[in-house]
């Protein structure tokens, strides 16, 4: 996929067209203080089993929206007997937790890692152990258009509920230093930790890398590849329900997220990435409310971003704003 986006230049100063809906705040607010009235229920059972001699490994389960239970696993450096900065890390569309070795990198840099399973997903490219009680069990890919008809049911209210009580559960361990927390994650773990910036304070860090769930208005006109054309070919189907669907879109945009930024942040961008157009990803960054905020630019790369070289950077930025 060559450049098929906006230029450079323009995407430095784009700004997205989606509308914030008036209630917004009233919206997640609402959900946030739902949430909260159920026990959070954070459990970590330490795993002998991985083989893994440098980290000791949790497996983690959690309260998340509703109460159900979600997974995920937390890693830190063997032998930690003092709190450590927390990274906690939202998954890639599709993907689950998988398995404890896959997630070496941040206790490798003598950080506490917290990696969140996501409810229903986890058959694509990585397995994962979370139902989602409201859809279905883990299955393969249509979560984009799950509850669409209003924002009380849409998929993602369920998921990024989840993703503030992932924080919460992470922070609630005692080799978590509350006050250094970091949330990161790749396309729609990018997605979700912008969102989890703009409703948890307090955070330390945001490392958002090619982030999905941003901008739908243009990401799912520009691009026809899947995540954002799930949308595309459920209203080429039902016809006449742009507007409601866009309208339920527009309380999970992350450009909205975004506004309400509070902490420093760290963005990347692949300029031939057809998966989330760069300028989704220019919208969101540009939106950012935060003044302390960069964003790493990969000229000729697809969805992929940066991959390992966004993640040297990460290690050599993250550190400093979480004191580390």
């Amino acid at each position: 996929m060559a450049l098929f986006d906006l230029p450079i230049d323009e995407l430095r100063t784009y700004r997205s067209r989606s509308v914030e809906p008036e209630d917004f705040d009233a919206f997640w607010a609402a959900t946030l203080d739902e949430a909260a009235t159920l026990a959070l229920d954070a459990r970590f059972e330490l795993r002998a089993d991985t083989g893994l001699a440098t980290v000791d490994v949790h497996d983690v389960t959690f309260a998340g929206f509703g109460g159900h239970p979600v997974k995920g696993w937390f890693v830190v450096p063997a032998g930690t007997t003092s709190p450590l900065p927390v990274v906690v890390e939202f998954i890639g569309y599709g993907g689950g937790r998988s398995l404890p070795h896959t997630h070496l990198l941040w206790a490798s840099a003598g950080m506490a890692h917290f990696v969140m399973d996501t409810r229903g997903q986890g058959s694509g490219w990585a397995p994962g152990d979370t139902a989602d009680p409201v859809g279905s069990a883990p299955s393969l890919s249509g979560f984009m258009t799950r509850g669409i008809e209003d924002p009380e049911t849409y998929y993602y209210r369920r998921v990024i509920t989840d993703a503030v009580r992932a924080v919460e559960a992470a922070r609630s361990h005692p080799l978590a230093d509350a006050s250094r927390t970091a949330v990161v994650g790749a396309s729609q773990g990018g997605g979700l930790a912008l969102a989890v910036a703009g409703l948890v304070p307090g955070l330390a860090a945001l490392a958002p890398d090619v982030p999905f769930l941003c901008d739908f208005p243009r990401a799912t006109r520009v691009t026809d590849r899947k995540p954002y054309r799930e949308i595309g070919d459920y209203l080429k189907t039902h016809r006449g329900r742009t507007e409601q669907a866009y309208r339920t879109l527009a309380y999970f945009d992350g450009v909205h997220f975004a506004a309400r930024g509070r902490a420093p942040a760290l963005f990347s961008v692949a300029l031939e990435d057809a998966t989330c157009p760069p300028s989704s990803v220019f919208a969101a960054f540009n939106a950012y409310a935060h003044a302390d905020k960069e964003i790493e630019v990969y000229d000729f790369n697809d969805h992929e971003g940066g991959g390992p070289f966004q993640q040297a950077v990460q290690l050599a930025r993250l550190p400093r704003l979480l004191k580390a």
